[in-house]
């Protein structure tokens, strides 16, 4: 019998991909897996049926920006920390403040951001954000100089588990990544230094 006529095997091809993946898969990327021409509507449909199957266990099917991924139910993250007891990634203010506008206010330029930010906005913080795959370049502005647009990520939006930017958060809500304040002579003091533009918003606050 053809793979694409036997609907359980091409659930089950569909599932191990998805399984073995380490990135998110678009229904695009998935119809490569098959020689014959299988339609995005019914690939759509078994992973519904895949995403039904798995409801209620550790693991969940989700869909995201850039595809369906397999993940870890949220209630069960404290426990697969301990496998992994390494500190998550946390990020200035000043990185946290400058992606915030960025994906609520994209497309932005550099100045833009400055603007609103009432402060420079250093090299390291956007390079930062753009390591982290967070931000890209979508073009450049029609003015003199022709700065660069910032926008928002489909990465951005899979590290967050959105479908689209309709579905972002409230900002309070991108709080929780941001570093505590430290006081001078509080203890790990050398690893909360500011960044140069939060340096240069102490100034101004103190003026």
């Amino acid at each position: 019998m053809s793979t694409i006529t036997d609907l359980k095997y091409l659930k089950i091809v569909l599932e191990t991909a998805l399984l073995t993946s380490a990135e998110a898969l678009s229904v695009s990327a998935l119809k490569k897996l098959f020689t014959e021409d299988v339609k995005a509507a019914l690939i759509n449909d078994l992973l519904a049926e895949i995403q039904q199957d798995w409801r209620g266990r550790g693991i969940e099917l989700v869909k995201l920006a850039s595809g369906w991924r397999f993940r870890a139910r949220a209630e069960f993250t404290p426990y697969l920390a301990r496998l992994t007891p390494e500190k998550p990634p946390r990020y200035s203010r000043a990185v946290m403040e400058t992606l915030a506008i960025v994906a609520y206010r994209q497309p932005v330029t550099r100045g833009d951001i400055e603007a609103i930010r009432g402060v420079s906005v250093s090299t390291s913080v956007m390079q930062t954000l753009l390591e982290r795959g967070w931000v890209e370049v979508i073009g450049h502005k029609d003015v003199p100089g022709r700065p660069g647009l910032y926008a928002t990520t489909h990465k951005f939006l899979d590290d967050l588990g959105l479908v689209s930017l309709r579905d972002l958060p409230p900002l309070a809500d991108l709080g929780t990544l941001v570093l505590p304040e430290v006081q001078p002579d509080s203890v790990g003091e050398a690893d909360a230094v500011p960044l140069d533009d939060e340096a240069d918003n102490v100034i101004e606050q103190e003026r």
